[in-house]
């Protein structure tokens, strides 16, 4: 009798403790569990905006400057077949990109297979281009800038297409010559209506090969009666305007009176965002209080890719900033019918030129062109370490001098 009480005890005893094993197991399964629960809802992954930032009435707008396909740059996307690549260029900003609801670029230059390929004065790249842009995860380009007629007007229609044939859409310029007629460019993004507008301050002397008809129908200048009741019917039919205009003095740090007077006077017409362009370098932003809500400008966005460095332009002033330009980064929010800007930023970039040890078939270095937002490549950021010493004090200094001399605070 003893013998079987102590077994039925040890049975029991067994028992218990596999029970309170399964229990602890099941307990600890679901405390992991809950935890992965709360941190996919508390703590955006990398480079993912939080759903509560993304929602159906939220969007997250990038845009910013010139895009110039100067010839060294064109050299270092020539592949040994003759073909272009130019993906390179964005490898480390397309996570950037791809982040935005809607991504702008100010395209400067022309793509015509009727003219040479070609960097200044007369910008002509390879189609390929539309596509590395496409791939990158930009929506629109601007068009309107002094060299859209670089090849012509048949060069402006080439660009235009292109552009189309490759999935991006163009503001700025008109290829079916109908700007009296044409509607404006609103684009619905998560039930969010945004109307882009965009304004030259002339061509470089090329529209004197066009008829006044032509100027009239293809164009869109800096005649301030269309300027105006194109930005007033954006108002009226769009949630948000944006409006890009290209003036200002080149290689120049501060606004001219002109172009101030000019961005307020498209803020009282109904611009909510005017982001300049043009200088080759950046100017500050200015934050504008109307009816209760803030209002942006920033002057110049600078250049985002282009040959221009302290290398190529050391008599230039102010050279090194014409190789740092910025990312602007603007969430848009839809409350009750009304449309407001939540949060403005201004990232900091750099282009950076990296030897490729091989020279062109008529004697020129080539060089990689890659554009950084420089809070990846300083202290915390996710490539830091990875620049020699000289290039990550170049680094370092041009992100805070931007920091500091954009002062956007929102």
């Amino acid at each position: 009798m003893e013998k079987r009480a102590n077994y039925i005890r040890r049975k029991r005893y067994a028992s218990y403790r596999t029970k309170m094993h399964l229990f602890f197991i099941c307990g600890l399964a679901t405390i992991i569990l809950a935890i992965i629960i709360v941190s996919e809802h508390l703590v955006p992954r990398l480079n993912q905006a939080s759903e509560s930032m993304r929602s159906d009435n939220s969007v997250r707008i990038m845009a910013h400057g010139d895009l110039l396909y100067h010839l060294p740059i064109l050299r270092g996307a020539e592949q040994p077949d003759g073909s272009y690549d130019f993906s390179e260029n964005f490898t480390y900003v397309k996570p950037w990109i791809e982040q935005a609801d809607f991504a702008i670029a100010d395209f400067e230059g022309t793509i015509s297979p009727d003219v040479e390929l070609a960097g200044y004065p007369l910008f002509n790249a390879p189609a390929i281009v539309a596509d590395n842009i496409h791939d990158a995860g930009y929506d629109l380009v601007d068009l309107a800038h002094n060299h859209i007629l670089d090849s012509h007007l048949s060069g402006l229609i080439s660009t235009v297409n292109t552009f189309r044939d490759a999935g991006v859409d163009t503001v700025g310029v008109y290829a079916e010559g109908n700007r009296a007629t044409a509607p404006l460019y609103i684009r619905e993004v998560n039930g969010i209506r945004i109307a882009v507008l965009a304004y030259a301050y002339g061509f470089n002397g090329m529209e004197a090969l066009l008829s006044q008809e032509e100027y009239d129908a293809y164009l869109s200048d800096f005649d301030k009666g269309k300027m105006r009741a194109e930005i007033e019917r954006a108002e009226k039919e769009a949630d948000i305007t944006i409006v890009m205009p290209q003036t200002g003095v080149e290689y120049q740090l501060e606004p001219t009176e002109e172009q101030t007077s000019l961005y307020h006077q498209m803020i009282d017409w109904g611009a909510d965002i005017v982001l300049g362009g043009h200088p080759h370098v950046v100017e500050p932003a200015e934050i504008i209080e109307k009816d209760g809500q803030r209002k942006l400008i920033i002057y110049s966005m600078g250049n985002f890719l282009s040959n221009q460095r302290i290398e190529s332009m050391d008599d230039t002033p102010n050279s090194q900033w014409t190789e740092r330009g910025v990312l602007m980064d603007i969430r848009i929010q839809k409350e009750n019918g009304q449309t407001s800007i939540q949060t403005a930023q201004a990232h900091p970039t750099w282009v950076n030129r990296i030897s490729q040890g091989t020279y062109s078939l008529d004697g020129y270095e080539r060089f990689s062109y890659q554009t950084y937002v420089l809070e990846d490549w300083v202290a915390g950021g996710r490539y830091y370490g990875q620049l020699d010493l000289d290039t990550q004090a170049r680094v370092d200094t041009a992100y805070q001098e931007m920091k500091d001399f954009v002062n956007l605070v929102w």
